[in-house]
């Protein structure tokens, strides 16, 4: 345990019992309050995923014109309640078991490709059996000891690059989510400042208000800066709505408000509780798929789920062990094995319950940036994801303006890594700029790993040193290179 200075014998024994001594608060140089801030703020930055996953997932009919939980009309809070309790149960099971400071939850790009990918050609109920037999390969692959092997075999500068790329992509994120990024829609330039090139609107300069507050708090070494730039940012955002009645970007007439609130309209509706309904758990059928589609086709679905739920967690937790300083020196974070164990388990009762695949959430990040440094701070995200199954309306009332911030100010503490890498040896320094840069241009961790990855063993054979490339590397890399091509090998075969 680490010695507390000016304690005595007596009160350090006291302060390693209980939550203290099980959850190694003190040991890892932490205390409650930290991971019960942490824990909120990691809450507050991704309970997004309750109102995202319903549109992701809801909105979409399946082969046979259904939408997801049965009949011909959405029915959002069905999964918002199902997307709630799933993540509540699987990170407080990440804290209990792993004991570290990640948070699950419904895997956005994965959400979206079970919906417009595979139900497209299936029921959902087929759908979810997919998202269930991939986690099950996967736990399969954490039992074995084969994903935990892949992870000894990744260079030392490549996991460094791994949580620096995540660092801009959430960054990015945070920057997307709050209308300052947008994208143009027209010409060759992808994206740009707001609304037309200028910031326009009030939500913009509330998520600006709050990335001044939140970084001039941080400058400033004020305790629980992220949660208290959070919830003042909420209270202006309220008061703003209140005043101006912004509106949300998305009319219910369809149209589209460009300097509306994304997502969470900040306003209270005089209502903080209502009864979930759970009905859509169990809702998957494991074998439907096979005779739906075929062999071939539901191998080169499974698959393309497989490797991107495979590396987006590799890449997380690399990501906020060294956040929190919690990564040995062979860059692994303590209780590999329960975290990748807990993981896999989620994808599968991801799929199970309905919901799509539940994977670790880069968001975490923001919580250990609040000071989480061990499992209590997820156990304190999943009671207040299980308590948002009946207390939906206050969880709606945070808008990604006022969150947003905090995915910013943690891109910046991560991105302080870059540092580690010599960038004077081509063999790693450029494997290391492509994970960097592919993470936020192509919106994806793992295509980020797969270059970085691919590009690393092709150096090494240019170089006449295939001989140091660990052998599950040419595994993995020739895997991620069937997973770029998996468009004209589908082709090619027909499917």
């Amino acid at each position: 345990m680490k010695k507390v200075t000016g304690a005595t014998p007596a009160t350090q024994t006291t302060q390693s019992s209980g939550l203290d001594g099980y959850f190694k608060i003190s040991a890892r140089g932490s205390t409650m309050g930290r991971e019960m801030r942490g824990g909120l703020v990691t809450f507050f930055t991704m309970a997004y995923i309750i109102v995202l996953n319903p549109l992701i997932l809801g909105l979409v009919v399946d082969a046979d014109g259904e939408y997801l939980g049965g009949g011909d009309a959405p029915n959002l809070a069905l999964i918002a309640a199902a997307t709630a309790l799933v993540a509540g149960v699987l990170t407080i099971l990440m804290g209990v078991v792993a004991n570290y400071p990640l948070a699950l939850a419904t895997g956005l790009g994965l959400n979206a490709f079970v919906a417009f990918g595979i139900a497209s050609q299936m029921t959902w109920a087929d759908a979810m059996g997919l998202v269930v037999i991939e986690g099950l390969i996967i736990l399969v692959l954490v039992m074995t000891g084969f994903r935990r092997a892949v992870f000894h075999a990744v260079p030392p500068a490549l996991k460094v690059a791994i949580s620096v790329g995540i660092g801009l992509f959430i960054a990015l994120i945070g920057l997307v989510d709050a209308g300052f990024v947008r994208r143009t829609g027209v010409g060759p330039v992808p994206v740009q400042l707001g609304e037309g090139g200028v910031l326009q609107g009030w939500p913009v300069s509330v998520f600006a208000f709050g990335l001044v507050l939140m970084v001039v708090l941080y400058a400033r070494r004020v305790k629980a800066a992220i949660l208290i730039s959070i919830i003042l940012t909420t209270i202006v955002a309220v008061i703003v709505e209140a005043i101006v009645d912004v509106g949300p970007t998305f009319l219910p007439d369809e149209s589209v408000n460009p300097t509306g609130w994304n997502l969470n309209v900040p306003e209270w509706h005089g209502q903080a509780v209502d009864i979930p309904d759970f009905s859509l758990l169990g809702e998957f059928s494991l074998l439907g798929a096979f005779d739906r589609v075929g062999v071939i086709t539901v191998c080169l679905l499974v698959f393309t789920l497989l490797l991107a739920d495979f590396f987006d967690t590799m890449g997380t937790m690399t990501a906020i062990g060294a956040e929190a300083g919690l990564l040995d020196e062979e860059g692994m974070p303590p209780n590999t094995q329960r975290i990748l164990l807990v993981d896999s388990v989620a994808a599968a009762a991801g799929g199970a319950a309905g919901v799509s695949s539940n994977t670790s959430y880069i968001e975490s990040a923001a919580g250990v940036g609040e000071g989480a440094r061990t499992g209590l701070a997820s156990v304190v995200t999943g009671v207040l994801f299980l308590f948002a199954t009946i207390f939906a309306p206050l969880v709606a009332i945070v808008p990604h303006e006022a969150a947003a911030p905090a995915l910013v100010l943690v891109g910046f503490l991560m991105m302080t890594q870059v540092k580690e890498i010599d960038w004077d040896d081509v063999e790693v320094a450029i494997p290391a700029f492509l994970t960097i840069v592919l993470m936020p241009f192509t919106y994806s961790i793992s295509v980020g790993i797969g270059a970085g990855f691919v590009s690393y063993v092709v150096l090494k054979i240019a170089r006449g040193k295939a001989g140091a490339v660990h052998p599950l590397l040419w595994i993995v890399a020739g895997l991620f290179v069937v997973y770029f091509a998996i468009d004209p090998i589908g082709g090619w075969l027909g499917v």
